[in-house]
This record gives C-alpha cells, sequence and structure tokens, in this order.
C-alpha cells in the first residue's frame, strides 16, 4: 500500500504538502502512520479550515438573494451589520499583518464582502421605503457609505501593528454590539423577518469550528475569545430563529402594499398642494334643444285650442 502512496503524481502531492505540509504528508500520506496523532489534528484542523473558507464564501449569499428577491430588508439591523462587517475587517487585516494561515482567517475576507454588500442593501431599501415627504436620498447615501468602506479598509492596512492589536482586543465589545441590536429586534418584533437561517447556521458552526482551528495552528487568545465570544451571541439568535420559526411571514407583501398606499397618500397630497382646483362651469342648454322644446310646447298649446 505504500508503495502505491509513495507514487501519488506529482500535482496530488504538491497539493497535499501545500495543505499539511511535507513532514505531515509524509508521515500521514506517504508511511500512513496513524499513530502520528499530532500531525492527524494539525491535518483534521487544516481540513477544516479549508471548508470554512470554502462554505464562507458562499456564507451569506442566501442573504442577499433574500433581500433582492422580497425587494426589503425587514428585519435586518443597520447597525448590526456595520459593527459586524467592522469586526471581519479588523480580524482580517489583524490576521493578514500577522503572517497567519489563509486557511485559519480566509473566510473573513469573503464575508466582509458579502456583508459590506447587503450593508448597501439595506440602506438602500430602508431609504426607498421611506415617505416621499421624508425627501430620500438613496444614491446619496450609497455614495457616503463607500466612502467610508474605502476609508475604513485603508485605515485598517495601514494602521501599526500596536493599533491592529488594540483594535483586535476590541473586536470583543465589537462582536458583542454587533449582536444586540439584530437580538433586540428579533425579540420586538417576535419574527427574525428576512434573516437567513443558513447564514446563521453556517455562523454557528463557522464560529465553533474556528475556536478548534485557532487553537492547533495559531494559538493567539485574542483571536480565540472573539471567536468564543461571537459562537454564544450567534447561539441566542439560532435560537430566536428556532422559537420565531414560521412567524411574520406573508407580512413583506403587507407591509409592502401598506408602503405602496402610503406613498400613494403622499403624492395625492403633494399634487393637490401644487395643481389649483379649477370648477368647470355648467355648460348652458343647447339652442337647438331649447327651439325645440319651445316649438314643442306651442304645438301643445295649439291642439289644446282645437280640442276645447
Amino acid at each position: 500500500m505504500t508503495s502505491l502512496t509513495r507514487n501519488l503524481p506529482w500535482f496530488v502531492k504538491d497539493l497535499g504538502i501545500s495543505i499539511i505540509g511535507r513532514k505531515c504528508y509524509i508521515s500521514l500520506i506517504e508511511n500512513l502512520n496513524i499513530e502520528d496523532v499530532h500531525c492527524i489534528k494539525y491535518s483534521l484542523s487544516k481540513g477544516i479550515g479549508v471548508a470554512i473558507v470554502v462554505g464562507g464564501s458562499i456564507m451569506k449569499v442566501p442573504q442577499l438573494l433574500l433581500i433582492l428577491r422580497a425587494q426589503s430588508a425587514r428585519g435586518l439591523s443597520l447597525t448590526a451589520y456595520v459593527l459586524e462587517t467592522f469586526s471581519y475587517a479588523i480580524t482580517l487585516a489583524y490576521s493578514s499583518r500577522n503572517g497567519f494561515p489563509f486557511s485559519t482567517y480566509g473566510e473573513n475576507l469573503f464575508l466582509t464582502v458579502q456583508n459590506v454588500i447587503i450593508t448597501f442593501l439595506i440602506t438602500l431599501y430602508s431609504a426607498s421605503s421611506q415617505p416621499l415627504t421624508a425627501a430620500p436620498n438613496p444614491t446619496g447615501k450609497l455614495l457616503v457609505a463607500v466612502l467610508a468602506t474605502f476609508a475604513v479598509g485603508f485605515a485598517l492596512f495601514a494602521a501599526p501593528a500596536s493599533a491592529l492589536a488594540a483594535a483586535q482586543l476590541g473586536t470583543l465589545p465589537l462582536s458583542l454590539f454587533s449582536k444586540f441590536p439584530q437580538i433586540a429586534q428579533n425579540y420586538r418584533a417576535r419574527s427574525t423577518g428576512q434573516l437567513s437561517a443558513f447564514a446563521v447556521v453556517s455562523q454557528i458552526a463557522g464560529c465553533a469550528a474556528r475556536l478548534f482551528t485557532t487553537s492547533q495552528e495559531v494559538n493567539d487568545p485574542l483571536v480565540a475569545a472573539g471567536f468564543a465570544l461571537a459562537l454564544a451571541l450567534n447561539l441566542i439568535v439560532g435560537v430566536q430563529m428556532y422559537t420565531y420559526w414560521g412567524r411574520g411571514v406573508g407580512q413583506d407583501s403587507a407591509a409592502k402594499v401598506r408602503d405602496e398606499i402610503s406613498l400613494g397618500s403622499a403624492k395625492e397630497v403633494y399634487v393637490r398642494e401644487k395643481v389649483d382646483v379649477v370648477v368647470q362651469p355648467q355648460s348652458p342648454l343647447p339652442q337647438q334643444a331649447t327651439h325645440q322644446h319651445t316649438q314643442s310646447a306651442a304645438y301643445g298649446r295649439k291642439w289644446a285650442r282645437k280640442v276645447d
């Protein structure tokens, strides 16, 4: 059997070495040493890390599709997404600057990008759903959001290492504050709205797996503490989703109808204020009809005299 594993194609060997390293590849793959506990745990951590990175690249896609399909961001907290995106970006910058393996933080890159798009959509639909009298400007708000995103990204990757370490420590309360608005909104509405179940479950599984991979490959208490707190908060959101499952279904269409009625009423008031009301005068009886009426009356009187 070892004669086969030691003569695998070069691309398989190179891929295996790039993932688990030459030492563990030789021990586990070529020599089939299943008693090498260290390499087994390390390889398991690498495999989970790669799976998390791949899963993170599509984790928020169902959430995006839900928003676009409903054309509504009901149930989603803008504050929560802004803080969560900021937390992802800090962890991405901190891990990259410290030279951690990409398999230990790569999903943060994809989650940051997806969260930025979701934040833009929440901003767009929240502004568009306001009444006409509020004079919303979705384009202006989106432009501000885009500029703020680029400014924060540049600041994070240009900051010194000591500032990044302090920022990474700040992700602990940031994670706390990022989930509290969403948890509070779910509790008030007794519904999770357009919140994606796939995204919530994926975040719970990802945080649990990241605790294992961080302990095996990075062993950084700041990163581990952030994942532990995020796991606890995501579990609360998961319990809320299970508790409120099925509530609020069909409310989007009703809310949309109400918004359209309110928007129509606002437009009608606006038009009434701008357009002068002109009352058309009643048109006089046509002359022909008056003439016929006079002839009929005269003929009736003439006939009456003949009878008499």
